[in-house]
């Protein structure tokens, strides 16, 4: 009889799995169209993003981002879409949408967590402030065109938005001091030469004239003059005001009432809030404490490794007076031109294109360039990464800061150029808006610890490349992985375990090789956009993880190329969707 019953239970067992669906290949349409509704109402509802990704329909347009009623269109466009996604089965959906719902749905709870918390009452900061953005934008440099008559006038618009923007700003402010929601006292004493700067009131000087000063030459005279009389007009008559009475308070009462205090704990729900932030950019669940502890262990490990390579090179001091002798070895400064510096990118470019198709199945068509950053932002500037436009019309930029070309020290440029162009961002994010399988909204979507994850991950990549030859370039990267490790110390030392400023700096100090006015700089970003600077090591070591994982159990049928454009081919992702696409991919394999 139990012979008899287990045949039975195995014969049933049979039928299950026969009766169970086939997977589903074609694509949902009425998925598709809730997938395009989002993205077109996406882009009018952040017309910035717009610009940015090339979409040239709102350049005209600048939302007051700081008001209740857009506060109150957020919610209802991201409620309309989380609900709209939830009548989708996931066992009905194919892979690639299923993939498609579930970032949709992760984005739709994140931004309507986020309204939870008054970003309105800290419009601006020293390091990401829109008035940063627009004045990358204002100066034709961005990704604002002024090609045509029609450009120019959609800009004038867009100021006339900006402006309604900055008043409220102000008002914000205002209300932040009243219900303690302010900055940390050096994070104002930064913002007040930037706003000082744009409260300049020669106008053929100021910034947002640039265009003016860059007509393209088959403007007409009439034009050209028509043009200049409405820029001269709104710079007198609104934005030169707007910034000076922004200036004026940064400099008197918000100065005053800002704080002593580093971290965000110090404000209403800034413990809370930092808890969002943590999950918000690092896609996890993850702790401050967890995360604090493993910066601690990571810190330890790569200082190990530093000590190889100043036993390799010769010297005999200490690690920390190496870091001193590496900042100021004056061969590892060899530049009296800025162009140099630019040019030695792009030969380190030159110098690993034969070993990236070993790596990389794919490779992006967007056209790619290394630019120094521009004057007006160069001193408070870090080296980062431009997109180019989705439909490659644009080139990504990699900018550079450069503003003591004779104090420039080369000895991370080989790490730098891998994470902040190639393979690194210009890879990713270009490979991700050619995708012609992906939905328009993931081709722009971003999540920081996939995206700076994957760009600290090819760091490690410059062996293998044919790179990091020179051990001082091979410190370089480990200086790097350093750098975001200490983060993992100080971004939650200073907004959970109360460190002040001071404390994050000489913590850096003793660990990393970076001088102490990029330090200075670098703990002054972590405090002004918190949680931001966990994404990179968190992702890297993800990444990391799961190649060594598919490495163990794929063995001879292990490809590193494979590997990679699995990593690469469905965009940016959470971290966890990340894992079950390579896990699933692990198990095909087998």
């Amino acid at each position: 009889m139990k012979k008899i019953a287990a045949i039975l239970l195995i014969a049933a067992g049979i039928m299950q799995s026969c009766q169970k669906k086939e997977a589903v290949t074609t694509p949902n349409k009425a998925l598709a169209t809730v997938l395009n509704d989002y993205y077109q109402q996406r882009l009018k509802l952040y017309p910035l993003e717009a610009t940015q990704a090339g979409d040239a329909r709102y350049n005209d347009l600048f939302p007051n981002t700081l008001s209740d009623a857009f506060h109150d269109q957020v919610k209802d466009f991201f409620t309309k879409y989380k609900e709209a996604l939830s009548k989708f089965k996931d066992d009905e959906l194919s892979e690639n949408d299923r993939l498609s719902k579930e970032i949709l749905m992760w984005t739709c709870n994140n931004e309507l967590d986020r309204l939870k918390f008054h970003e309105e009452l800290l419009p601006f900061n020293q390091f990401s402030g829109t008035h940063l953005a627009m004045g990358q934008l204002a100066s034709g440099s961005g990704a604002q065109p002024f090609k045509t008559v029609a450009d120019y006038n959609n800009w004038l618009k867009r100021l006339d938005g900006y402006n309604e923007y900055l008043v409220t700003a102000l008002a914000r402010m205002k209300e932040g001091v009243a219900k303690g929601y302010v900055l940390p006292k050096t994070l104002t004493e930064k913002m007040i030469p930037q706003f000082k700067e744009m409260a300049n009131e020669d106008v053929p000087s100021h910034l947002f004239y640039m265009p003016i000063k860059n007509f393209p030459k088959d403007f007409s005279e009439a034009d050209k003059k028509e043009l200049a009389a409405k820029y001269t007009t709104i710079l007198k008559d609104k934005l030169i005001p707007a910034f000076k009475n922004i200036y004026n308070y940064l400099s008197t009462d918000y100065l005053k009432a800002s704080l002593p205090q580093s971290g965000i704990s110090a404000i209403p729900q800034g413990k809370e809030y930092y808890n969002f932030l943590i999950k918000n950019y690092t896609t996890t669940e993850m702790g401050a404490d967890e995360i604090h502890n493993l910066g601690l262990k990571e810190v330890a490990r790569i200082k190990a490794e530093m000590e190889k390579v100043k036993q390799q090179v010769g010297y005999t001091g200490d690690l920390k007076s190496f870091f001193d002798y590496v900042r100021n070895k004056k061969e590892l400064m060899p530049f009296t031109n800025p162009q140099q510096v630019i040019d030695n990118f792009n030969a380190i470019h030159n110098r690993m294109k034969p070993n990236l198709e070993k790596l990389f199945g794919k490779k992006p068509k967007t056209p790619f360039e290394v630019r120094r950053t521009e004057a007006f932002r160069e001193a408070t500037a870090s080296a980062e990464y431009n997109q180019g436009s989705v439909d490659g019309t644009r080139p990504g930029i990699f900018y550079v800061p450069i503003p003591d070309v004779k104090k420039y020290n080369t000895f991370a440029d080989e790490d730098l150029f891998l994470h902040e162009a190639i393979p690194g961002h210009h890879y990713q994010i270009s490979l991700q808006q050619e995708n012609k399988d992906l939905p328009e909204f993931r081709k722009t979507i971003w999540f920081n610890a996939y995206g700076e994850g994957w760009a600290l991950y090819t760091e490690s990549l410059g062996k293998e490349l044919g790179l990091y030859t020179d051990p001082y370039q091979y410190f370089g990267m480990l200086s790097a992985e350093m750098h975001r490790a200490i983060r993992l110390v100080v971004d939650t030392g200073m907004h959970t375990k109360g460190w002040t400023r001071e404390q994050a700096i000489q913590y850096s100090l003793d660990n990393e090789a970076e001088p102490q006015e990029s330090i200075i700089a670098e703990v002054e970003r972590y405090m002004a956009i918190p949680g931001q600077a966990l994404s990179y090591k968190i992702g890297q070591l993800k990444i990391r993880e799961l190649r060594t994982k598919a490495e163990k159990e794929l063995g001879t049928k292990f490809s590193i190329k494979e590997y990679h454009d699995q990593v690469l081919d469905a965009g940016c992702l959470p971290l966890k969707v990340l894992e079950d696409k390579i896990n699933k991919w692990i198990a095909s394999k087998k």
